[in-house]
């Protein structure tokens, strides 16, 4: 039975994403708000959490996992960034944006495409998802909470833990998570390319 985190939108209470933190730290699954819509996250290297992923979404091996990180600074670890691409993600963060770029040898090749070596990376803007990537100390690994049964996000704490109670190991809810997905852009190529529209203004990315 998944625990459930109540915290507040403003104030995330350290004790709570400590908790959280811990059950990650031991391989745990969970569901969290971010400023797009709520999310399933495991850490980096968590490859049974990734599998648990696939498993409640149906997602086959060709989807793009995110890496959810706290700051622009950090993604230079994980993704590679050639001038045009760094100013651009740095001028879309942070906000409801994925970014798909070149994965970094800091990624395993398991949650990488397996065919492309690349992989998402998002930076959210959301105190709550902050205080998470804070009290963990690493990125998470992450998908966008959407059930292959619902054409929807699922937006409350609640459902998701009636939803998938047996599935993940914890709720976070804050009450403020937002209801439409983050918008997809591809850097791999020449020129930006729009996978999924979402919360984020194409318009920087249009050619």
């Amino acid at each position: 039975m998944a625990q459930y985190f109540d915290v507040h939108p403003e104030n995330p209470q350290p004790r709570t994403m400590a908790q959280a933190a811990r059950l990650l730290e031991e391989g745990g699954l969970i569901a969290y708000p971010t400023d797009s819509c709520f999310a399933l996250g495991c850490l980096l290297g968590n490859t049974e959490g990734l599998n648990r992923i696939r498993r409640i979404r149906h997602l086959d091996d060709k989807h793009h996992f995110t890496l959810v990180v706290d700051s622009f600074a950090k993604l230079g670890a994980y993704v590679e960034m050639d001038n045009w691409v760094f100013r651009a993600v740095k001028a879309a963060t942070p906000g409801p944006y994925t970014f798909i770029l070149k994965a970094s040898r800091e990624v395993p090749k398991a949650m990488q495409h397996p065919k492309k070596r690349t992989i998402g990376v998002r930076i959210p803007d959301h105190r709550t998802t902050l205080a998470l990537l804070d009290a963990v100390g690493s990125p998470l690994l992450s998908s966008t909470l959407i059930l292959p049964d619902h054409d929807d996000q699922l937006t409350d704490g609640w459902t998701i833990k009636e939803a998938l109670d047996h599935q993940i190991d914890a709720v976070i809810d804050s009450g403020d998570a937002g209801s439409v997905p983050t918008t997809v852009v591809d850097l791999t190529g020449d020129e930006p390319e729009i996978v999924r529209l979402g919360a984020g203004d194409p318009g920087p990315f249009e050619v």
